[in-house]
C-alpha cells in the first residue's frame, strides 16, 4: 500500500477497497508530484549558464509579475503569487526566460517564501555577478486561507536586495518604482 493510499484511507476513514473515484488517486497524486516538485531535478548553474554580451547595457533588467506556485513545507499547502526579479548586468546578460525558470526551480520544492526569495537572489549574484540584484515575491498561502486564521485576502511580501540595491537608497528606490504594479 502506498503512502498516498494510506493518507486517502485516513481522510475517508475507511479500511476496505477504495471506492471507484479514489481507486487511481494514489497513482495520480504521485504522478502530479513529479511535476509539482520537479525543482529538485534542476540546478541554477545549468539554468543561468547561457549568457549573452550585454553590449554596454548598464541599466536595470527587470522581469515583473511572473507567476509562481509552490508548496509550504510546514503544512503541505499550496501558495502562489507573483515574483519580480531585477539585476544590473556587468558585461553579460541572461535571457529573461532563465529568470522565470530560476523562480520555478526554487518554487517547485517544499519551501517557504523567504527561502525562495533569498535563493533566487543568491543564485543570480553567484552566477551572473551583477552590480545589484533585487527579488520581491508576493503570495497568498493556502495555510492562511484554508485553515487556522482563515484570511482569504492576506498577501505576504518578501524581498532580497543585493549589491547596489542594498547599499544605495537611490538604486533601491528606482527598482522599487519600476516594480510597482501601475507602471
Amino acid at each position: 500500500m502506498s503512502a498516498v493510499e494510506t493518507i486517502v484511507r485516513y481522510i475517508e476513514g475507511q479500511n476496505g477497497d477504495l471506492r471507484e473515484g479514489l481507486a487511481n488517486t494514489p497513482k495520480r497524486v504521485v504522478e502530479s508530484f513529479d511535476e509539482i516538485f520537479s525543482g529538485y531535478d534542476e540546478d541554477a548553474k545549468s539554468i543561468l549558464d547561457s549568457t549573452f554580451n550585454a553590449e554596454g547595457y548598464e541599466g536595470i533588467v527587470l522581469l515583473k509579475d511572473t507567476e509562481f506556485h509552490s508548496t509550504c513545507e510546514h503544512h503541505l499547502q499550496p501558495f502562489s503569487g507573483r515574483g519580480h526579479i531585477a539585476y544590473i548586468p556587468v558585461e553579460r546578460i541572461v535571457g529573461i526566460s532563465k529568470l522565470a525558470r530560476l523562480l520555478d526551480m526554487h518554487s517547485k520544492r517544499l519551501q517557504n517564501q523567504e527561502r525562495i526569495t533569498q535563493s533566487v537572489a543568491d543564485d543570480i549574484v553567484a552566477h551572473l555577478s551583477p552590480l545589484g540584484c533585487a527579488v520581491i515575491l508576493e503570495a497568498q498561502h493556502g495555510c492562511m486561507k484554508c485553515r487556522g486564521v482563515m484570511k482569504q485576502n492576506a498577501i505576504m511580501t518578501t524581498s532580497a536586495m543585493r549589491g547596489v540595491f542594498f547599499e544605495k537608497a537611490e538604486a533601491r528606490a528606482e527598482v522599487l518604482q519600476l516594480m510597482r504594479r501601475d507602471n
